[in-house]
């Protein structure tokens, strides 16, 4: 990571070009001017997830608002095509923790999806998007990751697209090591995408594992002897992606 680039990112919503001004209100502006203690000619990077990153000044600060002022572009856009994953909603706190580590761990897509065992058929949207963009000012990520609506495991497949690879993790202990199925996969279609889906506490039910492992698109994997929580196997999974076949081998 650069040292040249101030430790502040904020992610903004509108487009990012020489000699842009740009006015900041609500939150963001409470946290640079409030929490931050940021005065006018500090600076600080911002990014929309399409435009690169920006080097800015505060222009002008006032009391629950203030203007950033683009200097020049740090970095250009480029693409960050990291695994989905698809995960059943846990307590409130599990699933904000899923949403922040996946985003830093590189996932493009967040998916809850609702099994029979899922704990909680309520996902805020909204505020796992929040935790999204925080996580992703945090990591230097320049996208954000997409987040789905919830949907059934019942109706996933008529939503699935058929050119993805979906990765199911399998408690049984029957399934081939996840390494292995990653590197196989890679060796096979090295540039078909992939997708990891997590089962709930309690893990899936036979019947679902049995329904999954009927779908041309899919493959089990096993985490190994333990059973781990659900947040634990989401991000094992992840992790293991980019050690694989993944950004952390560039």
């Amino acid at each position: 990571m650069s040292t040249s680039l101030p430790k502040t990112r904020l992610f903004v919503a509108e487009d990012l070009g020489p000699a842009s001004v740009l006015t900041v209100g609500g939150k963001s502006a409470h946290y640079l001017l409030n929490v931050l203690r940021m005065t006018a000619g500090d600076r600080l990077t911002v990014f929309n997830g399409r435009d690169g990153e920006w080097l800015a000044a505060i222009a002008a600060a006032g009391r629950m608002r203030c203007e950033l002022a683009l200097e020049q572009r740090m970095r250009t856009q480029h693409a960050e095509p990291g695994p989905w994953l698809l995960f059943a909603p846990i307590k409130k706190t599990g699933v904000d923790f899923i949403v922040e580590k996946a985003t830093e761990l590189g996932a493009a897509h967040l998916w809850p999806v609702l099994t029979r065992r899922t704990q909680s058929g309520r996902v805020n949207l909204e505020r796992l998007q929040a935790q999204a963009i925080e996580a992703a000012e945090q990591c230097r990520r320049l996208t954000i990751p997409a987040i789905a609506a919830p949907v059934s495991l019942a109706a996933l497949p008529a939503h699935w697209p058929p050119d993805r690879r979906l990765i199911v993790l399998d408690e049984r202990g029957t399934a081939p090591p996840l390494a292995a199925v990653i590197q196989d996969g890679a060796r096979r279609h090295p540039t078909m995408p992939v997708g990891f889906l997590v089962g709930p506490e309690g893990g899936f039910t036979a019947s679902e594992l049995d329904a999954l492992t009927t779908l041309p698109f899919l493959s089990a994997a096993s985490l190994g002897p333990r059973i781990l929580r659900a947040e634990t196997a989401a991000l094992a999974a992840l992790a293991c992606w980019q050690a694989v076949a993944g950004d952390w081998g560039q």
